[in-house]
């Protein structure tokens, strides 16, 4: 009769609330992860075609990243050697209206 006092049920254990604690960290991390890929709209990073994205389109540091086949390429245009040290930006917007009229709008 004292042997079944000296047992602990389960059920008393605190630490067996944080035993799956891993587990449920691991699914929350990959949720997040496919989340994020919907939200942004890189699902084509898992498929075998070939794409480009450019990260920062007309900023000082845009980068250009291509897939080919299994090799993935970046290119920075500011960091390129080939370049002759100038640089530009953006200083408008030009508009070609129905009649062939080009209309500048500066920013």
């Amino acid at each position: 009769m004292r042997k079944h006092l000296l047992k602990q049920s389960d059920d008393n254990d605190p630490i067996s609330v944080v035993a799956n604690l891993f587990d449920v960290a691991m699914v929350f991390a990959v949720a997040l992860m496919v989340a994020l890929v919907a939200r942004y709209q890189m699902t084509e990073i898992f498929t075998t075609d070939d794409f480009t994205m450019v990260k920062n389109p007309g900023k000082e540091n845009m980068e250009i990243i291509t897939r080919e086949g299994t090799t993935i390429n970046r290119y920075t245009p500011s960091e390129d050697p080939n370049t002759t040290g100038t640089r530009g930006k953006r200083v408008g917007v030009a508009y070609e209206l129905e009649g062939g009229e080009i209309i500048y709008v500066p920013e």
